[in-house]
């Protein structure tokens, strides 16, 4: 890819080579539908972002049991810093239900939600969301700062974490090491 430059002579080209995925998808059993089968379809997303070239951040909204929104990071693609996991699932499953309020469903992601997708679930009214991997630094739902425990909102959000995390967290860390060699 060539690097463009702006007057300073600072790189424009943010977009990094992006290395094979090493990693092979999930396969959750139809049987049982517990966490750890939406977390595993999460992961599944976060390995197409992935193969993407996109940060692997994989999300799925579900609703009554049923599967309503499954999405990952398309911020490169895009050319949007808003094109999270969380707010493209969020997107998905409103169109899906017809409504902005998703009362009662639950969003899995493979990260701990960022400042603007903390936000973004509570302000979408999501009855829950489970994460796998903290992030300590930029986590607003208990990694950096617990947005959802805020006493002035008017949306109380049920947030569980640690749901494949070490299989999530593996694949960030992997991602990035990985990222960093081939600079």
């Amino acid at each position: 890819m060539p690097h463009k430059e702006n007057i300073s002579g600072i790189s424009l080209s943010s977009k990094k080579e992006t290395p094979p995925c090493p990693f092979e998808p999930m396969r959750p059993s139809y049987l049982l539908r517990d966490s750890s089968f939406y977390m595993k379809l999460a992961y599944n997303q976060a390995l197409k972002a992935w193969e993407e070239g996109e940060i692997p951040v994989g999300a799925v909204i579900e609703l009554g049991g049923e599967i309503i929104a499954q999405a990952h990071n398309r911020v490169e693609q895009c050319g949007d810093p808003t094109a999270h996991a969380e707010m493209i699932a969020i997107t998905q499953a409103s169109a899906k239900i017809g409504d902005w309020r998703l009362n009662g469903a639950t969003l899995y992601v493979t990260k701990e939600p960022c400042p603007m997708c903390s936000g973004a679930c509570v302000m979408s009214r999501l009855g829950k969301v489970v994460y796998a991997a903290a992030d300590v630094k930029m986590g607003f739902l208990g990694g950096a700062v617990k947005i959802h425990q805020v006493p002035t909102l008017n949306h109380r959000l049920i947030v569980e974490s640690g749901v494949l995390e070490a299989e999530c967290s593996q694949m960030l860390k992997t991602f990035f090491s990985m990222r960093r060699q081939n600079i």
